[in-house]
């Protein structure tokens, strides 16, 4: 993936009602855009793509600020891709993993994200805090869910259970784990 903040696949307001043009507008234009600007700075010119960023400075403590903001980067247009206007409630193939999406999304403490991944033939549901992201422990992103506070804030204040089951139930695009059900 390049260093650009990514245009969005759908119009801002796509996602209401579970997530208004604003709230999108907000983390998009603002959150998404200061993470992908700040890797800018600190690479200037390099032509190397985030996920080289990311496993380049991934646990190097001198190099934190990179990995968190390029993490960032990814982890976000990453999870504009999660989003699909319309979707409705998952297939009956997927039920288990909603559930599961839920659970992880709601007994995260703090800012993250709840993920979908899958390990050699294995899925699971995990949860990252904070910038850390799946790529740097082997696993294979499918969907991911943000729970960081301005993923949500201004449309469900301190609510984060009706954003998740807002997103889970009408919002994730099931159709990019598709292997839940080969």
């Amino acid at each position: 993936m390049r260093i650009e903040l990514p245009q969005l696949p759908y119009a801002a307001s796509a996602l209401e009602p579970w997530i208004s043009a604003r709230t999108v507008n907000t983390h998009h234009g603002r959150h998404h855009r200061a993470y992908v600007d700040k890797v800018k700075a600190l690479v200037g010119d390099n032509a190397e793509t985030l996920e080289a960023v990311i496993l380049r400075t991934a646990g190097d403590a001198a190099r934190q600020v990179l990995f968190n903001n390029a993490a960032q980067a990814w982890n976000h247009a990453f999870y504009w891709q999660c989003l699909r206007p319309k979707s409705g409630p998952p297939p009956p193939a997927y039920e288990k993993w909603a559930a599961a999406l839920k659970e992880a999304a709601l007994g995260h403490f703090g800012s993250g994200w709840a993920w979908l991944v899958r390990h050699g033939t294995q899925l699971k549901v995990i949860t990252t805090a904070n910038a850390d992201t799946p790529m740097v422990h082997g696993l294979e992103p499918l969907l991911v869910i943000d729970v960081w506070e301005h993923a949500y804030y201004l449309d469900y204040q301190e609510r984060r259970a009706a954003y998740v089951t807002g997103v889970v139930d009408n919002l994730l695009n099931w159709e990019l784990a598709e292997c839940l059900t080969t």
